[in-house]
C-alpha cells in the first residue's frame, strides 16, 4: 500500500513538473515577437505559437495550409521560400530566409529546422520574424553611404566608385567616358547675400534637375561634389547623352529662374568643365579634378561656359602649381627682394621719391614679376605675410637712406586688398613707422579700386585714419577701372597714377590725349597730384610736361633696381 502511494505521488510530482514546464515554454512563446509553427510528420499536424495570431490571419493545420504564404510574399521570393519550408525534401536540416511582402513595405524572416529520426523527418519547426525595421534601418544606412541628403544625386565617395567602374569598362571595351563638372556661377553672393537656408534650397532644386536629367539610363551617372559643384559622367557619350546634348539641356533648364519656398526667384547661370578618359586621363580621380581645372579656366574667361580639357589648360594649371609651392617655400625663408623705381618732378626734374616693388628670384625660374605670383599669393593667402614684409623692408630702407644722405623724399608702397582687410593693418602700419623713427607724411600707400568693390565703407574708415596721420594715398592704374570717377569726391586721394596703356598711345590717339589730360586737369582742380606711369620715350615727358602732369615714372628715368643700384643714384644728386 505505501508503495502504491509512493507511486501515485512519484507521478503527481512528475505531473506538477510537466504542466509546470508547459507553462514555462506557452509563457515564452506566447511573449516572444515571433510566429512560431510546430509540425509533426508522423501525425501529419501542426501547431501555431507565440505572435502568430497577431501576424496572421489564418491558421495552419497541416502542410497544405502553408501555401497561404505564397499569397503574401513578392512573387520574386515564393519559389525560394518554398524549397526553404520543404527542407526536408533536399534532405537538409537548417535554413533562412528573408522575403519581402507583397506590399513592398514589409519584410519576413523564415527560419526553418528539421528534426531526422533513423535519416527520416519526423519534426519540423518555422520561427518567422518580422524584420521590416531592421530592413529600414539598411536601407537608410544603405542610402546615406550612397546618396547625397540634399540633393537625392549620388555622393562623392560613391560617384568616384561608379566613375571607375565606367573607366574599367571603356579600358576593355576600347570606349569613352566624359566627365563633366558643373557649377552654378556667382553661388557665393547668393550664399552670402540671400542667406544659407536660400542657398541650400538652390542647391537642391538645381540637384533635382540635374536628377531629372540622368534618372533611366545607366550610362549615365550624377552626383552633388560640394557647395553648389555637380559632376556627370557619361559612357559612350553619343546621341541624346552627347556632352553637348546634356550640357544644352542643363542650359535649357535654368533659362527661368528658380522659385524658393519664401516666394524669391533666383536667375542662375553655370560654368562646365569637360574631361574625357583617355585622352585626359586615366582613372575616376584625374578624369574629376581635370574636369574641374577647365571649368575654373572657363569661369575666368566670363563664366556661363562649357571648357573642355586640352593640353595647355593642364600645363598651366601645374605651372600655378610649381609656382604656388615655390612661393610658400620662398615666404617661409624670405627669399624676396625689394626693388626701388624712382620717381622724378616734371618741371625740375628732382627726385619726388620711389616705388617699392617687391621681386622674387627663384634658382630655376630666374627673376619672377610681381604680375606672375602676386595674384597666386593674394589667393593663398600668403600676401598677408608678404605684405607685412614689403612694408617693413621699404620704410627700413628708407630710413637707413635719409640717415645716410640726410635727403627726405616719398617712398610709395603697393597694398593688397587683402591687406586693407585686417582690422589690424592701420594699427601696424603705425607701428613700424614708429620703430623706423619715419614720418607718416614720408610714407605713401597705393591702392587699386578693387579693394573698393566688396567692402567700400570699412575700406574708407581706415584711409581716413591713415590720412588723418598724414601718410599719403594713392590711387593706382587710375582710369582702367569702372567707378574710379564716383570714388574720387569720397576718397582721401593724394595722387592720382596715370595707367602705362594710357602713356603707351598718347602720342598717337587723340581720344587717349583727351583722356590723359582730362584726368590731369581734373586731379589738378581737386588739389591731387598726377603720376604718369611707364614713361619711355623723351616725346612722352614732353608731352605729358606741356599738359601739366606733376610726377614722371618710367624707364626713361630710370628702371626699377635693387637698393645698391639706387645708392648710385642718390649719391649723384
Amino acid at each position: 500500500m505505501d508503495e502504491l502511494r509512493y507511486q501515485i505521488d512519484l507521478l503527481k510530482a512528475m505531473n506538477q513538473k510537466l504542466v509546470l514546464q508547459e507553462h514555462i515554454y506557452k509563457t515564452v512563446c506566447d511573449m516572444s515577437s515571433a510566429a512560431m509553427l510546430f509540425y509533426s510528420f508522423e501525425r501529419d499536424e501542426a501547431y501555431t505559437l507565440g505572435n502568430w495570431d497577431n501576424m496572421f490571419d489564418f491558421k495552419v493545420r497541416d502542410m497544405k495550409d502553408i501555401s497561404r504564404f505564397y499569397e503574401l510574399i513578392d512573387e520574386a521570393y515564393v519559389l525560394k521560400l518554398r524549397e526553404s519550408l520543404f527542407l526536408e525534401k533536399k534532405g537538409e536540416k537548417e535554413t533562412s530566409i528573408e522575403c519581402k511582402m507583397r506590399d513592398s513595405m514589409s519584410w519576413l524572416r523564415f527560419h526553418v529546422w528539421v528534426i531526422y529520426e533513423n535519416d527520416c523527418p519526423s519534426e519540423k519547426v518555422i520561427v518567422i520574424h518580422n524584420v521590416t525595421k531592421y530592413h529600414s534601418q539598411n536601407e537608410e544606412l544603405e542610402y546615406m553611404a550612397y546618396y547625397d541628403a540634399l540633393t537625392g544625386l549620388y555622393n562623392r565617395n560613391y560617384f568616384v566608385r561608379k566613375l571607375g567602374e565606367f573607366v574599367r569598362r571603356a579600358e576593355e571595351e576600347q570606349s569613352i567616358v566624359s566627365t563633366m563638372i558643373i557649377d552654378i556661377d556667382d553661388f557665393r553672393k547668393i550664399n552670402d547675400g540671400r542667406g544659407i537656408v536660400v542657398g541650400d534650397e538652390l542647391v537642391q532644386q538645381f540637384g533635382f534637375l540635374l536628377k531629372e536629367l540622368s534618372e533611366g539610363d545607366e550610362n549615365l551617372i550624377a552626383c552633388h561634389l560640394s557647395s553648389d559643384v555637380y559632376c556627370f559622367a557619361i559612357y559612350d557619350p553619343v546621341g541624346n547623352r552627347s556632352v553637348e546634348t546634356i550640357a544644352q539641356k542643363i542650359r535649357d533648364s535654368v533659362r527661368d529662374p528658380f522659385r524658393m519656398s519664401n516666394g524669391e526667384e533666383i536667375k542662375i547661370t553655370v560654368s562646365i568643365g569637360v574631361a574625357e578618359y583617355p585622352e585626359a586621363a586615366r582613372n575616376a580621380l584625374e578624369l574629376i579634378n581635370f574636369a574641374e581645372i577647365v571649368m575654373y579656366k572657363g569661369k575666368a574667361l566670363g563664366k556661363n561656359t562649357v571648357q573642355y580639357f586640352d593640353t595647355p589648360i593642364l600645363n598651366e594649371f601645374l605651372n600655378s602649381i610649381d609656382m604656388e609651392n615655390r612661393l610658400k617655400e620662398t615666404v617661409i625663408r624670405n627669399g624676396f627682394e625689394m626693388y626701388y623705381q624712382p620717381q622724378f618732378y616734371s618741371g625740375n626734374k628732382k627726385l619726388r621719391g620711389a616705388e617699392a616693388l617687391i621681386r622674387w628670384f627663384d634658382e630655376e625660374k630666374g627673376m619672377i614679376g610681381p604680375d606672375k605670383f602676386i595674384s597666386i599669393a593674394e589667393k593663398n593667402g600668403s600676401i598677408i605675410e608678404i605684405g607685412k614684409w614689403v612694408i617693413e623692408q621699404s620704410v627700413m630702407q628708407y630710413a637707413k637712406w635719409r640717415e645716410k644722405y640726410g635727403m627726405r623724399f616719398i617712398m610709395s608702397i603697393n597694398i593688397s586688398a587683402l591687406q586693407y582687410k585686417r582690422d589690424d593693418f592701420v594699427d601696424f602700419i603705425l607701428r613700424v613707422l614708429r620703430r623706423y623713427n619715419v614720418s607718416p607724411s614720408e610714407i605713401e600707400l597705393e591702392i587699386t579700386e578693387s579693394i573698393l568693390i566688396e567692402d567700400f565703407q570699412s575700406v574708407m574708415d581706415r584711409l581716413c585714419r591713415l590720412r588723418d596721420t598724414g601718410v599719403r594715398i594713392s590711387l593706382d592704374d587710375f582710369g582702367t577701372g569702372y567707378s574710379s570717377l564716383s570714388y574720387l569726391k569720397k576718397l582721401p586721394i593724394d595722387t592720382l597714377k596715370i595707367d602705362k596703356s594710357f602713356i603707351d598711345t598718347v602720342l598717337n590717339d587723340s581720344s587717349t590725349r583727351i583722356i590723359t589730360e582730362s584726368i590731369i586737369n581734373m586731379a589738378d582742380a581737386l588739389g591731387m597730384e598726377t603720376i604718369a606711369e611707364g614713361v619711355e620715350l623723351e616725346q612722352q615727358y614732353r608731352y605729358l610736361h606741356s599738359v601739366g602732369c606733376d610726377v614722371i615714372q618710367g624707364y626713361l628715368f630710370g628702371k626699377p633696381q635693387s637698393a645698391e643700384d639706387f645708392e648710385k643714384l642718390l649719391d649723384r644728386l
